[in-house]
């Protein structure tokens, strides 16, 4: 089965067009080469996947020829992730959310005007 087949398959990737490109961009490498979105995958191949700054690691134990649920995902796939890559991600995901306020979104008609109003006098 190809990689970027499996990749949507097991819901690690939203499509499998989106799922070529971060194989493409060596954001997934199978048992730590860099490979191409057509190459073909068994079970017992590690899939590393990096995320932001993490690096999460999944073993493959079977594979799938249809789009699985979530709740069917752990059947086809081990989480072998090592703790640390975890906890950075994390850390990450905390940072962000602090950056801009999680609940706020983009700014409003308002705040855009306050910043431009502010850094006009920069």
């Amino acid at each position: 089965m190809r990689i970027d087949k499996f990749i949507w398959h097991v819901r690690l990737s939203k499509t499998r067009s989106l799922a070529a490109k971060l194989v493409d961009g060596n954001k997934i490498k199978i048992n730590h080469k860099e490979c191409k979105p057509s190459k073909e995958i068994q079970a017992g191949d590690l899939v590393t996947f990096q995320k932001n700054n993490a690096v999460f690691t999944y073993k493959i134990l079977a594979l799938t020829n249809k789009r699985l649920g979530a709740k069917l995902v752990n059947d086809y796939i081990l989480d072998v992730t090592p703790q640390e890559e975890i906890e950075k991600h994390k850390t990450y995901l905390l940072a962000q959310r602090n950056y801009r306020k999680w609940e706020h979104g983009k700014p409003s008609k308002k705040d855009r005007r306050d910043i431009d109003h502010f850094l006009e006098g920069w």
